[in-house]
């Protein structure tokens, strides 16, 4: 993970701790940057994106009348990126990422909640976007969008690889090949309203060239979807690689078939994130589509055997009323994507 994330306050408001991403390694870009806002994306992926749940520490989420308002700062000033870097304008906060795929169950990556305490102290909350052209990102939301945790139903977290030693690709197969799962299904305060659990893809059957895609918050941002990639292997047992353009903060993003729509993993390892410029400001990293070591998921089979399947359309989200091509900025509808 990147060093430069450290506490910092909001000016004359509660002190806002930029997030941590919980000792995840950092991500990154591969080839055109595909992220697009809430707003920008095809409803069908609005529509998943709506299931996508932000983690934020307990401090950082007050309550106002009805409502609840989030503790953020921008993210330009606060990684001091250079000017024009993408979604620079926007706000930063949220420390994880995660999906609902039970009517009160979220899943994420094992190193996003830690333990029993560090799950009491998080709040899951929908609805952080950006849902117009034009439009602030919703840092207040209501309250009913807001969840806390009643408890780690399955938690794994093996963390064998350190110590490893060699060179790029390398060194990444190595840590794949020897460290076992990450993710985390946590069962909410109460159901979730107004929201659909997704599916998993429960047959087992993804293999390298699948094209995929990934909904989540990185840096901790709005909601963002993602994609424009592929699958580069599976031969792991627990993890597969890719080329998705992520952050920390994607971690415990679902990824999903860009064909089914249905979630194939939990997001939870890659590159690095930013790197200096010769201005003395940040950027972030770009990397040539098929280089670089990419990012790791671990495979929903992993997980699947402790979230219960849910029938029916009242349930889970049917995999043929969500068909669309896969995402791309050439196959958008909207060619219109907003330049910070």
């Amino acid at each position: 993970m990147n060093k430069l994330f450290k506490s910092l306050s909001l000016l004359a408001a509660a002190a806002v701790t930029l997030p941590q991403f919980a000792g995840a390694e950092a991500k990154s870009i591969y080839g055109d940057d595909n992220r697009l806002d809430y707003f920008e994306s095809a409803p069908a992926m609005r529509t998943l994106a709506d299931s996508v749940v932000s983690f934020w520490p307990s401090k950082q989420v007050k309550a106002d009348g009805g409502q609840v308002r989030l503790a953020t700062i921008g993210f330009g000033e606060a990684l001091k990126l250079c000017p024009g870097e993408k979604f620079s304008e926007q706000p930063i906060g949220a420390f994880c990422s995660g999906t609902l795929v039970g009517e009160d169950l979220v899943l994420t990556a094992g190193h996003c909640i830690t333990d029993e305490a560090s799950c009491a102290d998080a709040r899951m909350v929908f609805g952080y976007n950006v849902d117009q052209a034009g439009g602030q990102a919703r840092t207040t939301v209501p309250q009913k969008d807001v969840y806390s945790c009643k408890r780690i139903v399955k938690r794994d977290l093996d963390k064998q690889g350190s110590g490893i030693i060699g060179t790029g690709f390398a060194i990444f197969n190595a840590l794949l090949n020897r460290i076992g799962p990450d993710y985390a299904v946590i069962q909410l305060d109460r159901k979730v309203e107004g929201r659909k659990p997704l599916a998993l893809n429960r047959n087992k059957d993804l293999k390298a060239g699948d094209r995929i895609f990934v909904i989540g918050h990185p840096v901790g941002l709005p909601v963002k979807v993602a994609g424009d990639a592929s699958v580069r292997t599976t031969d792991p047992k627990a993890f597969f690689l890719t080329d998705l353009d992520t952050f920390g903060g994607n971690s415990g993003s679902a990824v999903f078939n860009a064909r089914t729509n249905k979630i194939e993993g939990i997001l939870v390892r890659g590159g690095t994130d930013f790197v200096d410029s010769p201005a003395g400001c940040k950027v972030q990293l770009k990397t040539p589509q098929n280089e670089g070591k990419g990012e790791a998921v671990t495979k929903i089979a992993i997980a699947a055997k402790y979230i219960p399947e849910l029938g029916g359309r009242s349930a889970q989200l049917e995999t043929r009323d969500m068909q669309v091509a896969p995402i791309s900025l050439e196959n958008e509808a909207l060619a219109r994507t907003v330049r910070f």
